[in-house]
């Protein structure tokens, strides 16, 4: 199978090509950010104040990335689950989110609203967090400092390896390889 290589911002074009069980390098600019983090952003909004960063066409990891041993840019940056994030993603998709990136499954609403708003859900290997460091460039805290390893960080990635788990046609890679168990 290709390896498709795709950069950020997002891009619907992008977007509407990918589909579920493909792989993907990814460049470009994301976020890190957990529940803390997404409780603060929702917070912030309810409150009718601005977020910490312009989401508009950006991809969120759901990691907590460990601190930097010297001579490192970071220290491992493995996913955590994602459907801890579910009751914020509805949102954080209408204001423009295009991508976000975790493990483990999404709920059915935020599959909905992936297809709603033409956003894509990658899934990164748990466990590889060491692994996955190698691909960042540069890390820089942004946001919530105060969070630790939660605060949102700006991360320049290269070559990230990704799956695409919930396309915007409604895909799921979980029950596509449940089903091709069953056969």
């Amino acid at each position: 199978m290709e390896i498709k290589k795709i950069t950020t911002p997002l891009e619907d074009s992008v977007i509407e090509g990918l589909r579920t069980g493909e792989k993907v390098f990814l460049s470009g600019y994301i976020y890190t950010a957990r529940d803390a983090a997404h409780k603060r952003f929702i917070d912030a909004l309810e409150k009718g104040e601005k977020l910490p960063l312009d989401i508009k066409g950006q991809i969120i990891y759901y990691c907590g990335p460990s601190p930097a041993p010297p001579g490192k840019v970071i220290g491992a940056c493995g996913p955590t689950t994602s459907s801890r994030m579910d009751a914020y993603s509805p949102k954080m998709l209408s204001l423009g989110l295009k991508g976000m990136i975790g493990k483990g499954k999404r709920s059915q609403a935020v599959k909905d609203v992936i297809k709603e708003y033409k956003a894509i859900y990658f899934g990164a290997t748990g466990g590889a967090g060491a692994l996955l460091s190698k691909s960042v460039v540069s890390s820089e805290a942004i946001a919530y400092e105060d969070l630790g390893p939660e605060a949102v960080v700006k991360l320049e990635v290269k070559n990230m390896p990704l799956f695409v788990i919930n396309d915007i046609h409604g895909n799921d890679l979980y029950e596509a390889g449940i089903q091709r168990y069953k056969k």
